[in-house]
């Protein structure tokens, strides 16, 4: 896979009183991604070409991928593809990293998405909805100990333009 083809389209940075260390745990930890991440558990296997994978609270397989980058406590990059019939295909794989960078007595978590093609705002709009409500929970997590209860599911405007392209959604 040429990485250099992935142009990030969403890119957000946010910084966290805690430690390199806790922030990787968090972002690769089945149970510790259960408090920030919808309920979702992200498995990480730890090497380059490792499988990347996030199930649902009932264990289902909801988002697949590979490690592209392991290193820890700095980076992480992987595909990210949700388990959706017809979404690589026809949209193509994602690409998500996070960087980790010590600042003080903080973290600066910067994640990044990005897609091998051009893709619509509407269709974009499903990870701008859901990453600040991810990445807020993890910040919550890790500085107060208590998760955020952040109630969304896709938006329509997202599903209505898969639905446009024939792709079937839950």
């Amino acid at each position: 896979m040429n990485l250099d083809q992935f142009k990030p389209l969403t890119v957000y940075t946010i910084y966290i009183a805690s430690t390199p260390e806790k922030v990787w745990e968090a972002l690769t930890s089945a149970e510790f991604s259960r408090q920030y991440f919808f309920g979702n558990a992200v498995e990480v296997e730890p090497r380059l070409g490792g499988a990347f994978v996030v199930r649902t609270p009932d264990g289902a397989l909801h988002i697949s991928g590979e490690v592209l980058a392991y290193d820890p406590p700095r980076k992480l990059s992987v595909t990210f593809n949700v388990n959706w019939p017809d979404l690589i295909e026809k949209l193509g794989p994602t690409l998500v990293t996070y960087e980790i960078e010590e600042v003080g007595d903080a973290v600066r978590l910067t994640m990044s998405e990005g897609h091998d093609r051009p893709l619509s705002d509407d269709i974009l709009s499903g990870g701008r909805q859901g990453w600040p409500a991810i990445l807020s929970g993890l910040k919550s997590v890790l500085e107060t100990g208590k998760p955020l209860v952040v109630k969304m599911g896709p938006p329509q405007r997202m599903l209505d333009a898969l639905k446009a392209m024939g792709i079937k959604t839950p």
